[in-house]
């Protein structure tokens, strides 16, 4: 449900935006921008992204404006690799320099005691379902797992995997910016409209189905280990 009125919000804020700012120049001028710069464009769109992660900012924007700018799968295949790449410096960073900072976030935070036993002895399938539904903000996140015992490469995979539907999420309703505030390059038809919202419902669904699922399980994992 969370979920659900976040995505509600955005749909209304930018619905809003369209009658309130120049919203429709400016996003025409962001696209002419970055696209004008093709592969440099994409290069440096995921820099500002990386960037984003480490200095712990949400990149929920970043993302919705990846589907805008490139459409649900090619702004997903900007941002998947982006957040990975994002997330394993600031893991990297916790395993060294910002070690004492990272520690001194976390201090007296309990339930993150019990995660890191989780993850010290399952460490993938604990990443996984974190990454599909976080106990810790995503940002902070990264830096945190730092500190547990999971590899590198596990902490790399379960990321990829976990982020994935989220991300995909949001480059789909980033895509469908055009429809709901009127920008865009051209009119589309009543039949190009309903499959784009038919296919972000379903998309909605099930990431929110699955993110409940891991969420059961996360929570059944840390009470296991909090009864040992």
């Amino acid at each position: 449900m969370k979920t659900v009125i976040i995505i509600a919000l955005i749909i209304a804020a930018l619905v809003g935006a369209g009658f309130i700012w120049p919203v429709n120049d400016w996003m025409q001028d962001l696209i002419l921008w970055v696209k004008s710069g093709g592969l440099w464009g994409v290069v440096i769109y995921a820099l500002i992204y990386i960037v984003a992660i480490v200095l712990l900012i949400p990149g929920s924007l970043l993302t919705l404006g990846a589907g805008f700018i490139y459409g649900p799968f090619w702004g997903t295949l900007l941002v998947s690799p982006a957040s990975v790449i994002g997330a394993f410096i600031a893991f990297s960073l916790a395993r060294g320099r910002l070690r004492p900072w990272v520690t001194g976030r976390l201090a007296g935070k309990a339930r993150f005691r019990v995660i890191d036993k989780a993850v010290g002895e399952r460490g993938f399938k604990i990443v996984t379902l974190l990454r599909l539904s976080p106990v810790f903000p995503f940002t902070l996140l990264n830096y945190a797992l730092g500190l547990t015992g999971i590899t590198a490469r596990s902490y790399v995979l379960a990321s990829f995997l976990g982020m994935l539907p989220a991300t995909f999420l949001y480059t789909y309703l980033g895509s469908l910016v055009p429809t709901v505030s009127g920008l865009g390059h051209g009119p589309k038809s009543d039949a190009q409209t309903i499959f784009m919202w038919v296919g972000f419902a379903v998309t909605l669904l099930v990431t929110a189905y699955v993110t409940r699922l891991a969420r059961r399980a996360l929570q059944t994992t840390i009470a296991e280990e909090e009864t040992l």
